[in-house]
């Protein structure tokens, strides 16, 4: 999608009003449990809890008011508290934008933490840009947004705290060169994430030594069907040793539900991605009439956490709302951490002014900080600071990017999935 300018943005919040009061409904417009201030700092969430990555992006929700509380607690952003603006963006570009423009234009938000799908994000920063405010993703891959960043349509009002999938693309291939895999065939979701992953994975693989069966004739299937049969069927042809399927959780259920009924996946290894790695997935596949969950064996790859608040982070989950947070949990606090803390550095709660000093609150030089708070406090006291994250140490490069670490996940016989290694990419 191209870069919408400023006239195109206008009109896109005048068409998107109707949408609105429908796309926003469930909005959650205010959740400052300590008042609002019209010059405080406002930001926003664009996230999926409806759609079809409802099952992760549900994972990931509950961050950012962790985040807003504890920033809240000691004493706010340049001396006011700071107000947080949900949107369900319902893993829906259309319903995407219209968050966007609500947030942008109606909210006045200087940041948003989204989206998750790549495809929503790509509506929502062309309404982002032109309107100047900070979009943080803490999941959205496509290489797709590298490429837009180097030829300037972001003008800097964009990053993400999950690598790119350029990287994951080089960590699954490697993966399935470990395995011994050296015919394999694709299945993807068509949008920004399938086809950008599909198209770094058979560039990876093939430099490994191997070979994508339907490299010329790849499957790609529609993100709204409803039947996969032809997918499936071209998916697993040619033989290959393992299927690389990048999908989302709800559709891609249905295709690898329909795989297994037809007999396809006898002897084939399933290789799976970020997108379906939830707890519900493998029940969402389902079981064969012996009760074995279909999914058994796949193996999957997922952006890690590994930074130096990792424990802080998990201990406060636990200690607030119980239990384990989820995937991209960790990523979504630290978009959300560096939206305040650029806030802070600027000395304004402006999406220029985060813009502006995204970059040098996250990187060196700089006082290595993993505690928001401590980070804000130096800030004021005229400091500066290396933001070192829960996901990772989320030093931002020129494109918005991050390279991270890639856990290694399966299914077990009992449906539960569990991490088994870690792979890094290596784009040498």
């Amino acid at each position: 999608m191209s870069k919408i300018n400023s006239v195109l943005g206008l009109s896109i919040a005048t068409l998107a009003t109707g949408f609105l009061l429908g796309a926003c409904e469930n909005a959650n417009n205010n959740t400052n449990t300590t008042g609002e201030s019209s010059s405080g700092l406002k930001i926003g969430t664009l996230l999926p809890t409806t759609g079809d990555l409802a099952s992760v992006g549900q994972q990931m929700v509950a961050s950012v008011p962790l985040l807003v509380d504890t920033v809240n607690a000691c004493e706010g952003v340049n001396g006011q508290p700071v107000t947080l603006i949900e949107v369900d963006d319902q893993t829906d570009p259309r319903a995407g934008a219209a968050g966007m423009t609500k947030l942008a234009t109606l909210d006045r938000v200087a940041g948003v933490v989204g989206s998750f799908a790549s495809s929503v994000s790509t509506a929502a920063v062309s309404v982002a840009v032109p309107n100047q405010v900070m979009l943080v993703s803490p999941g959205s891959t496509s290489p797709v947004f590298t490429e837009k960043a180097q030829k300037g349509e972001f003008q800097g009002f964009w990053a993400r705290t999950a690598p790119p999938d350029t990287y994951q693309a080089l960590a699954l291939a490697q993966l399935a060169n470990q395995k011994g895999f050296r015919r394999v065939s694709t299945v993807v979701i068509n949008n920004d994430y399938g086809v950008g992953f599909e198209r770094a994975f058979v560039e990876a693989f093939e430099k490994l030594g191997g070979t994508v069966v339907n490299k010329n004739n790849p499957v790609r299937y529609d993100p709204k069907a409803q039947t996969f049969d032809s997918e499936a069927a071209a998916a697993f042809a040619g033989n290959p040793d393992a299927v690389v399927a990048v999908l989302y959780a709800e559709t891609g259920s249905l295709l690898l539900k329909t795989a297994y009924q037809q007999g396809l996946t006898d002897g084939v290894q399933i290789l799976l991605t970020d997108g379906v790695k939830s707890s519900t997935f493998p029940n969402q596949v389902g079981q064969g009439r012996d009760g074995k969950y279909l999914l058994a064996g796949a193996l999957g790859t997922v952006p890690g956490s590994d930074g130096q608040a990792l424990a802080a982070f998990n201990q406060l989950w636990q200690e607030k709302k119980g239990g384990s947070p989820g995937e991209y949990a960790p990523q979504a606090w630290d978009a959300a951490a560096l939206l305040v803390l650029a806030a802070q550095s600027a000395q304004e709660n402006t999406g220029v002014g985060i813009a502006k000093k995204i970059r040098d609150v996250a990187n060196a030089p700089g006082i290595e900080v993993t505690n928001v708070c401590e980070g804000l406090k130096l800030l004021r006291e005229g400091q500066e600071i290396n933001y070192q994250g829960a996901s990772g140490n989320v030093d931002i490069d020129a494109n918005g990017d991050v390279v991270g670490v890639y856990d290694v996940w399966t299914v077990e016989a009992d449906g539960k999935i569990r991490v088994i290694d870690q792979v890094s990419p290596n784009p040498q």
